[in-house]
């Protein structure tokens, strides 16, 4: 999450508890009644409690969990969720294939026809507030008439890194126990969505927009919060988002959101809306389960009502298996990735056991969303080693020791220690 996006958020935050802002579809009451002063979030996300899927209306294919193959060398399934495996990387380029593209889902991949979708826009932030019943339509079709853009923009899960709390730092870690593979850097070509809010007709005074997916409705606490939606200011809306028909050159797989998408660049992942539908543009503040129960910090050096996740901190990984075995006295080429929200990566450094040491960057990379490079090692006699690495971006911000502690387990940034073997 970008820094305008956790000010947009906090400032959203506080004028839903003080009730002066709208979530259709939500009762303000019921849904704090989740937890006393939000603080209760613990026991009633997702990351904490089992998930139902509200059933699908008559005639609605509600999906599968994950739609494309797993092979278990590209991705490991996690729940309704597959991780990307960085060996899936080796000897690849910059982006990530679709086949191994890691998937984020609430609920599950639904069955969309692209020939009776339509984007739905409506709200007070357009010329005669238009209602949910009665909105501004474009089709598939309509969108690729547009003029078209192309972005390379990196997607993160706010809680990539997770099981590292727990296996390193013995801190235990509720939720989907990502390693480092929930992350994923493409070429995503669409709209932008700057350009059809205009074409719908937006308001000079419309504040926020917030798009919705269609995947089914998401239950946790005994709750139905509906539909997956965040809302976006509008100065973000008209900036660098893209309504994404295409990732790396083909139609958008189902698993990633197919038939378009929201990629909002910069900020955390549950901001990209996948298999948008409805898109609600309003004169006033908006707020949404999302934006102001899920994805906030708890827990030591944080407020009992939590605090707004601020930008994605740096990591970095090795395109090497875990637990890898490698000749001893041979020279090995060791490659990896690092990344970071708050801008591109500076520097990298390595840690074969004798020191950290300066890592050779690809310069292709640089100011990109995230950076390759190499080191070599030779591993001098036969034993179990620890790999490490830390990156550095231009922001100065560099990997820890250590992640500070949340309750969720969110924004792990602590270096990881890679094990392998020498034989």
């Amino acid at each position: 999450m970008s820094h305008a996006e956790a000010d947009h958020d906090t400032r959203r935050s506080r004028q839903w508890l003080a009730g002066e802002a709208r979530g259709a579809g939500v009762d303000r009451d019921r849904l704090l009644e989740l937890g006393a002063a939000m603080a209760a979030l613990t026991a009633a996300a997702d990351e904490r409690e089992p998930v139902a899927v509200a059933p699908a209306p008559v005639g609605v294919d509600p999906g599968t969990p994950i739609a494309k193959p797993l092979p278990p060398e590209l991705l490991r399934p996690l729940d309704t969720n597959a991780e990307m495996r960085w060996t899936a990387l080796a000897g690849q380029g910059y982006v990530v294939p679709n086949d191994r593209f890691f998937v984020r889902n609430h609920t599950v991949t639904p069955h969309l026809d692209a020939g009776t979708w339509r984007l739905r826009l409506f709200g007070t932030g357009l010329r005669g507030a238009p209602t949910r019943d009665a909105p501004v339509e474009f089709g598939l079709d309509e969108l690729r008439r547009l003029p078209a853009e192309e972005s390379t923009a990196l997607l993160e899960c706010a809680g990539n890194g997770r099981r590292y709390f727990a296996e390193q730092q013995d801190d235990p870690a509720p939720g989907v126990a990502w390693g480092l593979g929930g992350v994923g850097v493409a070429r995503w070509r669409g709209v932008r969505l700057g350009t059809v809010l205009r074409l719908a007709g937006l308001r000079d005074d419309a504040v926020d927009v917030m798009p919705e997916g269609l995947d089914p409705d998401y239950v946790t606490g005994g709750v139905n919060l509906g539909r997956v939606r965040r809302p976006l200011p509008i100065a973000k809306a008209l900036d660098d988002v893209l309504l994404a028909y295409e990732m790396n050159g083909e139609p958008l797989p189902a698993d990633h959101g197919f038939p378009v998408r929201v990629v909002v660049p910069g900020w955390i992942g549950i901001s990209s809306i996948k298999w948008v539908g409805p898109v609600e543009v309003s004169a006033t503040p908006l707020f949404s389960p999302w934006n102001t129960r899920f994805y906030r910090m708890f827990g030591p050096g944080h407020p009992a009502e939590g605090t707004m996740l601020g930008a994605q901190p740096v990591k970095s990984a090795f395109e090497l298996a875990w637990g890898a075995r490698v000749p001893a006295g041979a020279e090995l080429l060791l490659r990896g990735r690092s990344w970071s929200g708050n801008g591109p990566i500076d520097r990298v450094e390595v840690d074969t056991g004798d020191g950290w040491r300066p890592a050779d960057l690809v310069a292709a990379d640089r100011g990109g969303p995230w950076q390759r490079w190499t080191a070599r090692w030779r591993p001098p006699t036969p034993g179990r080693y620890t790999l490490r690495s830390r990156a550095t971006d231009t922001t100065g911000a560099t990997q820890p020791d250590r992640a500070a502690p949340n309750t969720l387990a969110y924004l792990f940034d602590g270096i990881v220690d890679h094990p392998v073997t020498a034989l």
